[in-house]
């Protein structure tokens, strides 16, 4: 059964323990006091240091919790709460009862240039799946994608398991089921209430021009003029701040909802600028564009993805929420510990939160489902 029962109670527990066994006893521990036993939905989110014992950990997690729905992955971070315990050892848990999940099991298989997806329920679905797959197995775009045609009203927030440093190396869990392919998720109906949010953590430089000539991912014009025209223009326009993000990683922003009079942050679906075609005069993004599509360029820094984030959640107030943040933000970006895991916190108040960091994160720009880079993906639980 996908469905909700009454008012929903959550938990999002933590062990940085580095004794398997005693970790493990924490974090169902907490479950246990917060949630009770056979909650109708449960995340596992386990780091490397434990996953030789991963077997172990998903059995206790059965055998004395009693999930009705499990799925989990391997990280090299585990986010619970204000906490996001890099690189050491942890183990994550997210629990709900008072509503269920379906655990589904994926996988996408070649065929031709694209990929076919197996594994999803064959009725028309819509609600939310909370997907976390494997980037070396999985082909992630090509199923949202899929997805889009055979579920339009089906929201996906969830990421791609990071830590592993290849084929094989990473975890999922299915119930009592352990793989190192595909994808794994958990599938809500639209009778419990989530919102979803994705902080792409760029803003916008220069103005906004309508792509007048271009094919597949090169821009060839914007507003009648040679693209890298405009964008050279835009740069020698800017101040010396942005000139120097720019120079560190430039991105392009594509319009989702062109019925829009003015376009803000969280309007564009952001993707990377590859390079220049300079003969031709064309800049290559990495997604394919239309003619008619409207683009405009974007930055991004620690000040820019901080002040993104906190205003898509300042009026948010939700029962709990699952967190899937960029393995490439963290420390890296922001320079001090915990910043989107706290700031999600701080925000939206000291609710449960649990998650996971990502080498992909997956969530809806508009009422489109996309993979994404660089991005805090969430998925909010009403409290009722």
């Amino acid at each position: 059964m996908i469905g909700g029962e009454s008012s929903p109670c959550f938990v999002g527990a933590l062990s940085e323990h580095p004794n398997t066994r005693v970790a493990v006893a924490e974090v169902v521990g907490q479950a246990l006091d917060c949630v009770g036993r056979a909650p109708g939905a449960a995340l596992l989110f386990v780091s490397p240091h434990h996953l030789r014992h991963l077997g172990e950990i998903t059995s206790v997690v059965h055998d004395i919790l009693e999930p009705r729905a499990l799925v989990g992955a391997s990280t090299d971070t585990v986010i619970a709460g204000s906490r996001e315990a890099a690189s050491g050892p942890a183990i994550g848990l997210w629990a709900a009862s008072g509503l269920t999940g379906e655990p589904v099991r994926l996988r996408t298989l070649p065929e031709g240039e694209v990929a076919t997806l197996t594994g999803m329920p064959p009725a028309r679905l819509d609600g939310t799946l909370i997907l976390l797959g494997d980037p070396f197995t999985f082909a992630a775009d090509q199923a949202v994608h899929r997805l889009a045609e055979t579920a339009p009203d089906l929201a996906v927030v969830g990421g791609m398991l990071s830590g592993a440093p290849g084929p094989g190396a990473g975890r999922l869990i299915h119930d009592e089921n352990l793989f190192d392919d595909g994808a794994v998720g958990l599938l809500f109906g639209t009778d419990v209430s989530v919102t979803t949010v994705v902080s792409q953590g760029c803003r916008p430089i220069g103005e906004p021009f309508i792509v007048t000539r271009g094919h597949g991912n090169v821009i060839e014009e914007l507003g009648g003029r040679p693209a890298l025209e405009r964008l050279e223009a835009m740069i020698a326009e800017s101040d010396d701040d942005d000139r120097a993000l720019a120079a560190k990683g430039l991105h392009a922003g594509i319009v989702i909802d062109e019925s829009k009079a003015e376009f803000t942050q969280g309007d564009f679906l952001i993707r990377g600028v590859l390079g220049a075609r300079t003969a031709a005069g064309a800049v290559v993004i990495g997604d394919r564009v239309e003619v008619g599509d409207t683009v405009q360029f974007h930055v991004r820094d620690a000040a820019s993805a901080t002040a993104d984030l906190t205003g898509m959640l300042s009026d948010r107030r939700p029962g709990s929420g699952l967190l899937f943040t960029c393995n490439g933000r963290g420390e890296r970006l922001f320079g001090v510990p915990d910043h989107d895991a706290s700031l999600v916190q701080d925000t939206i108040g000291h609710v449960p939160v649990a998650g996971m960091a990502c080498s992909g994160e997956i969530g809806p720009v508009g009422d489109r489902n996309f993979l994404h880079g660089f991005t805090a993906s969430l998925a909010l639980f009403d409290r009722s």
